[in-house]
Order: C-alpha cells, then sequence, then structure tokens
C-alpha cells in the first residue's frame, strides 16, 4: 500500500471517492476551476481505484467532453468519449486513443484521494464550484 500524507489546508476537497464509483450514467463529477487565467469547466472519475481529473475540453475542438453532466465514459465504460466527434481518451492518462485528436491529451489536473475523499492540489488550480450534494459532502443531521 502506497502511502499519502495527509490533506494540506491548501488542498480543496472536491468529493467523497465513493460518490465516484456510483454505478452509470453516474460516473463522473463536474466542477470549475480558475486555471490558466479563466474559470473552465473540469471533471473527476475513478479508474483503477483512483481519482483522476481533467479540464473538460477536448483537445480537437475545445468542446465539453461529457453527453450529459457527469456522463463521460463510453457504452462499455472502458475509455472517456468526447460526445462531439467520439474521439476515444485513456481514463488514466487522457491520451486520445481513437478519433482525430489522436496522440493528444485532455489536460490533466492534479487530484489524490486521502481517507476516502478527493481533493484538487494548489499547483492545478483553484476551485471555484463544486456542488456539496452531488460530491456526497451535504452536512450531517
Amino acid at each position: 500500500n502506497q502511502r499519502f500524507a495527509p490533506l494540506s489546508f491548501m488542498d480543496a476537497v472536491i468529493c467523497r471517492f465513493d460518490v465516484l464509483t456510483v454505478p452509470p450514467p453516474r460516473n463522473g463529477l463536474r466542477f470549475e476551476v480558475e486555471f490558466d487565467g479563466g474559470v473552465r469547466p473540469a471533471f473527476v472519475i475513478a479508474q483503477g481505484g483512483r481519482p483522476h481529473a481533467y479540464l473538460n475540453q477536448c483537445p480537437h475542438r475545445g468542446t465539453q467532453l461529457d453527453w450529459q453532466p457527469g456522463e463521460f465514459f463510453d457504452e462499455t465504460g472502458a475509455y472517456l468519449m468526447c460526445a462531439t466527434h467520439a474521439a476515444l481518451f485513456d481514463p488514466a492518462t487522457g491520451e486520445c486513443i481513437d478519433g482525430p485528436c489522436r496522440g493528444a491529451y485532455l489536460t490533466r489536473l492534479d487530484v489524490r484521494e486521502v481517507d476516502g475523499v478527493v481533493a484538487l492540489a494548489p499547483s492545478s488550480g483553484r476551485l471555484l464550484v463544486s456542488s456539496p450534494s452531488d460530491a456526497g459532502m451535504e452536512p450531517q443531521t
């Protein structure tokens, strides 16, 4: 088992990890991040027991990938798929393996999971929007 440092006060909590493992159609979580001088849509998914996050922007045309909010995978559940032109991406690396942008990569955001919580590292920008109810972080009553 790999040991991780505890979350820093600088890390921004996106969601609980178990929210990402709920069966389809919920197979990813959208959020917004301040990145490279602008507000950009982004998403986080679970693959291979780890979280992976990317800007929600296809390298081919700059369009968002998801078919419906939070639906990023193809029908097999093996690849991320662009809703605009059906390009397929490796969910663990963001590499386009089929389609007009073959060989290009989604822009990766640095996230980690510690004690069941997924957080965005400050090096990947500033988290702006993550719905507490979608993220499984609503207050307990």
